[in-house]
């Protein structure tokens, strides 16, 4: 029932000219909005992941600085996993489907569904964030005894993130028949 709470709370934000759109074209005012909602959230996940990206870069650079070569692949493969997880967030499909579109149309619910599945994703955005920063502290007060564990963790944490987001893509067309 959270898609229909998510699709009634657009609904109430909607103006006249949308509810007049809404009547004359079976919903797709709020489809629309939906979407865009949805493309706004995902924009603001992107700038987390490439704000993460910078503090990373800087917590590497003093890592090589102190000479800690033992886990700097574990370093190299947080930013090629975050650079592939921005990319896919950013090129994210966002439902539209054509009107001959042979996989079907994609219905309110499932944008709403899509729309609280990202939101529930930044949650792990901010954990992923919280992860970042706090190797980034200890990478700048030298502590180099638990950056290494730091780093692996993190890396899991964008598996798994990557992960979720590939589970994305069943919400907006399911494999039912």
């Amino acid at each position: 029932m959270a898609e229909r709470d998510t699709i009634e709370k657009v609904k109430d934000k909607q103006g006249v000219f949308s509810q007049i759109q809404n009547f004359f074209t079976l919903g797709y005012g709020t489809k629309e909005d939906l979407r865009e909602l949805d493309k706004k959230l995902r924009d603001l996940v992107y700038e987390d992941l490439r704000d993460m990206r910078h503090v990373w870069e800087d917590a590497y650079l003093a890592a090589l600085n102190a000479g800690l070569t033992a886990s700097s692949t574990d370093f190299k493969k947080v930013i090629q996993v975050l650079d592939r997880v921005m990319e896919k967030v950013r090129h994210a499909d966002y439902g539209y489907a054509g009107l001959m579109d042979r996989k079907g149309h994609v219905r309110e619910e499932e944008l709403a569904r899509v729309f609280n599945y990202d939101k529930a994703l930044s949650n792990d955005v901010d954990s992923l964030k919280e992860a970042v920063n706090r190797a980034y502290s200890e990478a700048e007060a030298n502590n180099w005894a638990d950056v290494p564990a730091e780093a692996k963790n993190i890396k899991s944490l964008l598996l798994d993130f990557e992960n979720k987001w590939h589970e994305r893509e069943n919400l907006f067309r399911p494999l039912e028949i």
